[in-house]
This record gives structure tokens, C-alpha cells and sequence, in this order.
């Protein structure tokens, strides 16, 4: 096989897969649902003013996104821009994302580098460390469900075979003997292999990440950093609390003391909606989805009144994307033409 029919196969498969995913999961979801009853539910008992709330959130959480980034950029010589243009980077990435799957983190690289002049290597090093800082925070967030909604989750698992087997083999010593040699054997991989083109190919992106990262610790602006990462997963985490509104089974949630008030419900939802994103999809579609509702059942919520809350809530997500991503291509275009009259 040639390198051009290898890299034409690859980029083909860069963006296939991802609809397949998508495609492949929304199937088996509508297969376990019934449509007509889950759009009676929508029809008949969503109150779309929370819906709208939830969207407001969406775009708060890009400007707040955008302006975090900046503090990245500026912290490696790109100059200042403005807080609409940080923005509008953020806004035709996700909007990108939609359609064809990690286009959006390359095309708000190359936005910059081109408007500002910047190399192109130096811009994706800061979107390296903007993603490894949300990675752990999810992973924070993974630990904090897993503690403060422990008693629900046990309570699901053991009305299922599969789940006490999970609870039994996670608890298997022998599991964790093989994890930690998988993470030797690893490391051992990278380092006595590195010469090799795939082996430095794999070293080489995993340094880049780490240095992405490293950076946040160094640079000027990293207490504000911090705050704004707050505030950005504050903002996430309001999407699903507000939604919980939306609907009488999730406002249900928020009326009981026992779950303190839909917090706990809300967090264990948007922490499974936030990790089935590492799934290759369009924009989420299908993973997220699926994820909510088993997320839901936990709390006694059945598959059509799931189905119905991840169907809304990630529909209206994406007409906002939409809606900002538009706004993105009138903004370039009229940036572009300002900057060419000046000249």
C-alpha cells in the first residue's frame, strides 16, 4: 500500500467512523424506544422556557471557553485579541464538530494562527493543554459522582447478574496486578521501542500533551485560568440541572430532599453524558444520548422518558451550535473584509 492511499484511507476513516458510531448507536436507541410515545412525551410535557434557559447556558459556557483559551494563547505570544473573536474560534469549533468529528479543534487552531500571524504549532500546543485540563477535570468529577451517588448506583447494579459480576471483578485483586503491568509493559514499549516510527510517533504526541499541560502551571494568568475552568463546568453541569426542569420525572428529582434537591442526579448525568464524549461521534450524537438515559435509569427513569430528556436537550445544544456557528462565518467574513479595506 502506498503512503497516499494509506493517508487518503486514513482521512477517510478519520471522519467515517464517527458517523458510523453515530448512525449505529441512534439505530439501537430507537429501536429499544418507542417514538411515537417519546415524542407524545415531548409534546405534552416539556416546558420549553427551561429549554431556552438551557441554551442561553450553552453560549455562555463557549464566551467563557473562548476567554479561557486566550489566557493560553497570550501566555505564547499571541497577541490579544478580542473577547468576540476568542469566541468566535470556540463557536466554529463545536459548530464544526457537529458535522465532522475533531474538524473543529483544527480549524480554531489554523483560525488563529492565520489571524494573528502565529505558527500553527505553537497555537496547537495550547489547545493540547486546553483539552488535558478538561480531561481531569472530568476525571474529579468521575470520582466525586462515584462518591456522593454511591447508594443509588450499588442499589442499580445489584438488580443485575452483570452488575454484581462487574462489582465482584473490579474488587479482584488480579485486576489491578494486570492493570499496573499493562501501564509497565507501556512505558517499557515507549522507551526501549522509541526508535521505532510508530513507537516515536505515540512518545512524541504524548510529550506534546504533557508540555500542552505543563504550561498551565507556568504561565501568567493561571489563577484566572482556574476560575474560568470552574466556570465552564459550572456552566456544563447548569445545562443538565436546568433541563431537570424541563420535564416532570427529572423535576420530580429536584423536589426530593433525598437527592439534595436533583444535585446528585444532575451530577451523575452530566458526569456519564461528559465521558461518553471520548467516543468518536458527530457532536456527541448517539454515546451522549445513550449515556444520559442509563444515567436516568439509576434514579428509576425508563427508557422512552430518557430518551425523550437526552433527544431535547441535545437537539437544542446543537441548533445553538448551529446558530453560533453561523454567527462565526458572518463575523470572518465581515473581519476579513475590514481588514482587506484597510490595507
Amino acid at each position: 500500500m502506498t503512503d497516499g492511499l494509506r493517508k487518503w484511507i486514513e482521512k477517510i476513516a478519520r471522519y467515517l467512523i464517527p458517523f458510523l458510531v453515530s448512525a449505529g448507536m441512534v439505530v439501537w436507541l430507537f429501536h429499544k424506544v418507542d417514538i411515537h410515545e417519546m415524542m407524545r412525551v415531548i409534546r405534552e410535557g416539556c416546558d420549553f422556557r427551561w429549554i431556552v434557559v438551557m441554551m442561553l447556558i450553552t453560549a455562555l459556557s463557549h464566551v467563557i471557553r473562548g476567554i479561557r483559551w486566550g489566557i493560553q494563547l497570550r501566555a505564547v505570544g499571541v497577541p490579544r485579541m478580542s473577547v468576540v473573536a476568542e469566541s468566535v474560534a470556540i463557536f466554529g469549533a463545536y459548530a464544526l464538530n457537529l458535522v465532522f468529528s475533531g474538524v473543529g479543534e483544527a480549524w480554531r487552531c489554523v483560525y488563529v494562527s492565520r489571524r494573528e500571524n502565529t505558527p500553527l504549532s505553537t497555537v496547537v500546543g495550547t489547545d493540547l493543554g486546553d483539552r488535558s485540563s478538561d480531561a481531569v477535570v472530568v476525571l474529579m468529577l468521575l470520582g466525586l459522582a462515584l462518591v456522593v451517588a454511591k447508594g443509588p448506583i450499588d442499589t442499580f447494579i445489584s438488580h443485575y447478574a452483570i452488575g454484581e459480576d462487574i462489582r465482584h471483578f473490579s474488587d479482584d485483586p488480579r485486576l489491578w496486578c494486570a492493570v499496573i503491568l499493562g501501564l509497565t509493559l507501556v512505558w517499557a514499549s515507549l522507551y526501549f521501542f522509541r526508535k521505532y516510527r510508530y513507537i516515536e510517533k505515540i512518545d512524541s504526541s504524548l510529550k506534546n500533551v504533557w508540555q500542552g499541560f505543563k504550561v498551565l502551571f507556568t504561565m501568567k494568568g493561571v489563577g484566572a485560568y482556574v476560575v474560568l475552568t470552574l466556570g465552564i463546568w459550572l456552566c456544563y453541569f447548569m445545562e443538565t440541572y436546568v433541563c431537570f426542569y424541563a420535564f416532570p420525572f427529572t423535576r420530580a428529582l429536584i423536589d426530593s430532599p433525598g437527592s439534595a434537591y436533583g444535585l446528585i442526579p444532575g451530577l451523575v448525568v452530566f458526569v456519564f453524558g461528559s465521558f461518553s464524549m471520548a467516543v468518536p461521534s458527530n457532536g456527541g450524537l448517539g454515546p451522549w444520548n445513550i449515556a444520559v438515559m442509563f444515567a436516568l435509569s439509576i434514579y428509576g427513569i425508563g427508557n422512552t422518558e430518557g430518551a425523550a430528556f437526552s433527544m431535547v436537550m441535545w437537539s437544542f445544544q446543537a441548533a445553538m451550535l448551529v446558530m453560533l456557528g453561523v454567527f462565526s462565518a458572518i463575523y470572518i467574513a465581515a473581519t476579513k473584509r475590514k481588514i482587506g479595506s484597510s490595507r
